[in-house]
């Protein structure tokens, strides 16, 4: 039964979600003012009502519905994990609501909470990025750090740096577009524009980082996969009192030359084990982009990326 009121809400759109869950679930899905009946083999109906149960629950704590709401909740199965990974809102911003989508999203988001150090290490369009910056502005917004600092190395800028106008936050500020990006998303500019000013959000290059020893704030390496494992272990060594970091990285899209260690893997089998330090391994189907981003993926693991790129 969907609560009076909520119908709109639950069915979506000209009853969108209510169709894709036709659709997924294989049985018929009859409504009658504010019940629903379902038609069909057993297990087509346990599933429906699994998906239907977290729609409702969603819907009631304020999370909009679209038929990509209902294809996470049938993915995630049962067992209420799909409304308790959907439904863990991490912030909201000018109306948009910044939550984890599948289940390794919402372990990456809880190792974040729960460590000081954590990899997030996965294919393109998993959340990585996002999640992080998501986690960290938050964090600033609940004063439980002084300032977010945002750095990638900048390897893929290459000797090309050298041509470009300007100084080197210049020449490098397009390598940090993506950042500003993810920020942008959760910041009004009026403010954003302020936190850079005082210092209360920097982005800067990974070698900016030498020397520092960076304390109460949140810490993000991103493109962490083009590191040395010098320039990891002189990441790694700058934080400082009451601070969180976050790498993130994939190993398939290196672009350090041929034959050098990535600091990624390096750090992956140096920490092994140490207490404070969390892995997380994000795969294809935590890929929240176009589907099509996710049939590129599988088209590359398919004929082996033999360039060593994806």
């Amino acid at each position: 039964m969907v609560p009076p009121g909520r119908q709109y809400e639950v069915f979506g759109d000209r009853d969108s979600v209510l169709r894709r869950v036709e659709e997924l679930v294989e049985c018929e899905v009859i409504v009658r003012g504010n019940e629903i009946v379902l038609r069909g083999h057993e297990d087509a109906v346990e599933r429906a009502e699994v998906v239907f149960d977290g729609l409702v629950d969603l819907a009631e704590r304020g999370n909009s519905i679209t038929p990509e709401t209902a294809e996470r909740l049938f993915k995630m199965g049962s067992g209420g994990k799909g409304k308790e990974v959907l439904g863990d809102l991490i912030l909201t911003h000018r109306g948009r609501r910044v939550a984890p989508k599948t289940r390794n999203q919402k372990s990456y988001t809880d190792a974040i909470r729960n460590h000081q150090v954590v990899f997030g290490v996965g294919p393109a369009g998993t959340g990585k990025t996002y999640l992080a910056v998501a986690l960290a502005v938050d964090a600033l917004n609940r004063g439980e750090v002084n300032r977010i600092i945002l750095t990638r190395p900048a390897v893929e800028a290459g000797e090309s740096l050298g041509f470009l106008p300007g100084d080197v936050m210049a020449k490098v500020d397009p390598y940090f577009r993506p950042l500003y990006d993810a920020l942008y998303e959760m910041i009004d500019p009026a403010k954003f524009g302020g936190h850079l000013e005082r210092g209360t959000i920097e982005v800067a290059p990974l070698a900016f980082m030498r020397g520092r020893t960076l304390n109460d704030a949140f810490v993000i390496l991103d493109e962490a996969q083009n590191t040395t494992p010098q320039q990891m272990k002189m990441f790694l060594t700058r934080l400082g009192f009451g601070s969180k970091m976050v790498i993130t990285g994939d190993a398939t899209q290196v672009d350090l030359p041929r034959g050098k260690t990535s600091g990624l893997d390096d750090a992956q089998r140096a920490l092994a084990g140490v207490d404070g330090v969390a892995v997380v391994r994000l795969k294809r189907d935590d890929i929240v982009r176009s589907d099509l981003v996710m049939r590129i993926v599988d088209a590359y693991e398919r004929a082996g990326d033999p360039s060593g790129l994806s």
